[in-house]
């Protein structure tokens, strides 16, 4: 199934995308696309009353596309998880999962604006599948049962500011968490249909010039080993988000002058079965 939530920021509602493509209306079934709702029997019962004929067909023109999950409780990040971005970057292959946070609200939709922040030299864009987590997981023992726990996958932009991140000092969450820096969507695909999230294309293009084109299975570590990981160190829960790292083809990797987002750019970014996000960087 396809889960989408339309309107005004703050004032999404959500919806189901059948297999047709047609839009209907999920506000019968649940409030919005939450933890709460992935936990339980949500998804389930979204399909019964979708197989039923159940949820009214929906007109989505002119709405706005917001992140297709509603206020996770945590958005966990992997660094350096593709082979050939730690090799463009001159980074060593990390041996664990280099881990890092973003705060929720940092989230936004997939077309909505960027902004690029005050003082930025070193504004970068980052493909990345995103995992949304639909089972609570703790201590998990094998990669195998940490895959159970996946309610479903998403295109996320991982926005980075190189020089707050990598040279003012402390961790990299200075460069990770400015306003509007994790764009989400368009839609929430379910973990059903998507087989193998390590044979999945990632593609970037900024101002229509393609500058990232990988595949999952370039990653070093996969879905299954980094939530089991994740797992040993925190409680993952329903809803929450984790941005599993970036192929090659970021302003960083590339030669000078590094071409860093400014106000104007376009971005767009897709990743195979997810969906495309297009967003236009404003200064804030």
């Amino acid at each position: 199934m396809r889960f989408v939530r339309l309107g005004a920021a703050g004032a999404e509602r959500p919806f189901v995308r059948a297999g047709d493509g047609t839009l209907h209306d999920l506000s019968g079934v649940t409030p919005d696309i939450d933890g709460a709702f992935l936990a339980g029997d949500g998804p389930a019962r979204a399909a019964r009353a979708l197989a039923a004929g159940e949820l009214p067909v929906a007109d989505g023109a002119g709405l706005r596309v917001g992140a297709p999950i509603a206020a996770p409780g945590k958005i966990v990040c992997i660094g350096m998880n593709y082979r050939r971005h730690a090799e463009e970057t001159g980074a060593a292959v990390p041996t664990e999962p280099v881990l890092f946070m973003k705060a929720p609200d940092v989230m936004v939709g997939p077309f909505d604006e960027v902004l690029v922040p005050r003082g930025s030299t070193a504004t970068d864009w980052e493909v990345e599948l995103g995992v949304v987590i639909g089972k609570t997981a703790r201590y998990l023992d094998s990669a195998d049962e940490a895959l159970a726990h996946v309610a479903g996958y998403v295109v996320s932009n991982d926005v980075s500011e190189r020089d707050f991140q990598l040279h003012r000092g402390g961790q990299w969450d200075k460069g990770k968490n400015c306003e509007t820096f994790n764009p989400l969507g368009p839609e929430l695909v379910t973990a059903d249909e998507i087989p193998d999230p390590q044979a999945l294309g990632l593609r970037t293009w900024v101002n229509g010039e393609k500058v990232q084109d990988s595949s999952t299975k370039d990653m070093v570590f996969g879905v299954a080993e980094i939530i089991r990981y994740l797992s040993q160190f925190m409680v993952l829960r329903p809803g929450d988000l984790i941005n599993t790292g970036t192929p090659e083809g970021v302003a960083l990797g590339q030669p000078e002058p590094k071409p860093y987002l400014r106000a104007g750019d376009v971005v767009e970014l897709e990743i195979d079965g997810l969906g495309k996000q297009r967003q236009t960087f404003g200064q804030a």
